[in-house]
């Protein structure tokens, strides 16, 4: 009896998956899209509370079941603006040069991220405009407050273990990544919040927070190291 014929084995159904996946992770990012659009207006123009995920789903034509398939909560759609901008912050904070001290390698991410959402300024739903709309609503909203709060902690975390991977220490014995993490997190949120009532940096968008952010830590050493009494 003859051997069954030997099966040939190309790459050609490999790449159409790959093709075909590409396609379906863009329109994964697509709708995700949508709906933090589409929740930023509806927060904006009616409040958060007001405002139901049943709403949400429907501006952008989908379902309550898709929804959760992107986010767990309203609060989550909320917070994901400034959630995706902290996220690619570590990113960048990951490729920062070895040779860079741990601030100047902080300092250097985060206007990065900054300058990131300048480019988005103006359109979609990760620009700078939102970014600021954002940080006014999550203040004057307990319920975003609160869980804004709770990321920080949990960003300080991650930014922790990349500051000790970046230096070679174990966080659990040396403090000085934990410290500067926190620090740096407030400075941050100071920063936003000057931001927002500073007509002039304001106005002049990314370029401002940015101006404000190394104001602020310009006065990170000094402030806490030096003497408080003039």
């Amino acid at each position: 009896m003859a051997p069954p014929p030997t099966t040939v084995r190309t790459e050609q159904p490999a790449a159409a998956d790959c093709r075909v996946l590409g396609l379906r992770e863009r329109k994964k990012q697509r709708t995700r899209d949508a709906l933090v659009a589409a929740a930023h207006a509806l927060f904006l123009g009616q409040g958060f509370a007001r405002t139901t995920v049943d709403e949400i789903a429907a501006r952008v034509d989908v379902s309550q079941r898709t929804f959760f398939r992107y986010f767990g909560s309203k609060e989550e759609v909320a917070l994901a603006v400034l959630a995706d901008a902290e996220d690619h912050f570590v990113d960048c904070l990951r490729r920062r040069p070895p040779e860079e001290t741990p601030l100047e390698a902080m300092r250097a991410a985060i206007t990065e991220t900054w300058d990131g959402l300048g480019r988005d300024a103006g359109t979609g739903p990760h620009g700078v405009q939102a970014a600021l709309e954002l940080i006014d609503l999550i203040e004057s909203t307990p319920v975003l407050l609160a869980a804004h709060l709770r990321r920080t902690i949990e960003q300080e975390g991650v930014v922790t273990a990349v500051l000790a991977d970046r230096e070679g220490l174990d966080p659990r014995t040396d403090l000085r990544p934990r410290v500067l993490a926190a620090a740096f997190g407030a400075v941050v949120r100071v920063s936003h919040l000057s931001w927002t009532s500073d007509t002039a940096a304001h106005a002049a968008g990314p370029s401002g927070m940015i101006a404000t952010i190394e104001r602020h830590c310009d006065q990170l050493g000094p402030a806490l190291a030096g003497s408080w009494r003039g």
